[in-house]
């Protein structure tokens, strides 16, 4: 028996082994990111411009150059819930494949919602609630985000509001079962609510929504509430910031079996779980200790990073947010309704946008029949039914073990096993059905959608 066949297939840290450190990438680049520039005199933004959205905590760790953050006790307490997540060895589907590539997975599933986000939805209602914060309101698409949200606040006794992007809302009902069921309000977007989703339901009834859209709504509210506060699940500094606690501890993991990734693969919608798990072995990689190659992997029909511009743009449709340097398919790109409804975004995270743009990673878009088919392959061989979101990250993580098969390479894969896709099973009945397509972006639409996006000199 080979040496690495003895190790462990599912390596675990003892709660004392949980990091009680965030790590802050921004600290080790070569070059700092563009800053985020105020919408109307597109100067730098400070802290009085995010305050209608963010207490002053978060509002610090957005900006922040220190390289690690204290996690506060009281959001220790509840991370305990379900940290420190399993690492796996995909042994089963190592076998499946064939391949002498050896396939790690990080298990974000085991959180109560289900998914990588209650690591930024915790720390998030903890801050506002430390300031005095009452309620909080925020977007979500398949509703991972919005059910993380809604744990969150429940925990600190406040009140949550979430508008979820109308396709999710009609495909993806149990997801707003689980939103009520910790005490949140829950609307389609665009909805009846706000005078921006009003307007758009005057002209198209069936509107399909949009995270950009969604935002708009979420944000509106929160502005004219004082006792309110917006809270976002991706994109922002801060938010991937609370998601390196991923990363950290798989980290750890690694070092107890004696492994180190030649590749590292995540699926990249806004960034959140891509950065989580990335950003660690960035830091490593910057500073020579190790030196895999890093790949965000996004879908056919949502390329932001491979067919996206970087330029400055909104976070939302109606250009409420200040203007962020980031790879986007302009505010008012309408995505096509595919099934992983967490990668239906139209920008993508100002630091992994930088990260890109430096040449730190790499970004690859596969179309949705090949992540279902990879899904199968996993659920098959592993027992665990993916969300659709991660599903992209096992398909290259595939591609990239059946490359090793032809070169008998002993590559070290290493993802994010971001969510389970246990409300995600009417997307599995269509792919299983033969009614799933894949839906592929023409430049002509993006040209479109640009045309809106602000000239900044």
């Amino acid at each position: 028996m080979n040496a690495r066949d003895a190790l462990p297939s599912k390596i675990l840290l003892d709660e004392s082994e949980m990091p009680t450190q965030w790590y802050n990438i921004v600290a080790d680049l070569p070059e700092p990111p563009p800053p985020a520039l105020h919408p109307g005199t597109h100067q730098p933004a400070g802290p009085d411009d995010f305050a209608p959205l963010f207490p002053m905590a978060l509002i610090e760790q957005e900006v922040t150059t220190e390289r690690y953050v204290d996690i506060p006790g009281g959001v220790l307490d509840v991370y305990r819930l379900w940290r420190p997540s399993p690492l796996f060895r995909a042994r089963r589907l190592e076998q499946l494949l064939d391949t002498p590539a050896r396939i790690y997975y990080k298990y974000e599933g085991v959180s109560p919602a289900g998914s990588h986000k209650p690591n930024t939805s915790v720390p998030q209602a903890y801050y506002n609630h430390v300031e005095g914060i009452t309620k909080l309101t925020t977007e979500t698409g398949a509703g991972q985000w919005g059910s993380a949200l809604a744990f969150a606040t429940a925990q600190y006794g406040m009140e949550c509001e979430v508008w979820q992007v109308a396709a999710s809302y009609r495909s993806k009902p149990h997801r707003r079962t689980m939103m009520q069921i910790w005490g949140a309000s829950v609307h389609p977007s665009p909805s009846e609510v706000t005078e921006y989703g009003r307007s758009l339901l005057a002209e198209d009834p069936d509107h399909p929504g949009s995270l950009g859209i969604a935002i708009s709504e979420a944000v509106s509210m929160a502005v004219a509430d004082p006792s309110t506060r917006y809270a976002l699940g991706s994109v922002l500094n801060h938010v991937l910031l609370h998601q390196t606690i991923i990363g950290e501890e798989a980290l750890l993991q690694l070092a107890k079996v004696g492994e180190t990734p030649d590749l590292l693969v995540g699926c990249t919608g806004g960034g959140s779980n891509f950065g989580g798990l990335a950003f660690p072995f960035l830091r490593e990689k910057l500073t020579g200790g190790m030196s895999p190659e890093i790949r965000c992997v996004e879908p056919a029909a949502c390329p932001t990073l491979t067919q996206g511009e970087y330029r400055y743009d909104f976070g939302d449709t109606a250009g409420m947010t200040p203007l962020m340097k980031m790879h986007t398919l302009g505010h008012d790109f309408i995505p096509e309704p595919i099934h992983a409804g967490g990668l239906r975004y139209h920008g993508m995270s100002p630091l992994v946008s930088h990260l890109y743009e430096q040449g730190l990673v790499s970004a690859a878009s596969i179309p949705q029949t090949e992540c279902f088919s990879a899904a199968l392959q996993f659920a098959q061989a592993e027992g665990i039914v993916p969300a659709p979101e991660p599903t992209h990250a096992l398909a290259a993580a595939i591609r990239e073990a059946r490359a090793c098969k032809e070169s008998g390479e002993e590559k070290v894969i290493l993802t994010a096993l971001c969510g389970h896709g246990h409300l995600d099973l009417a997307s599995y009945e269509q792919f299983l059905s033969g009614e799933m397509v894949d839906l592929e972006l023409p430049q002509s639409r993006i040209d479109e959608a640009m045309t809106s996006v602000p000239v900044i000199a």
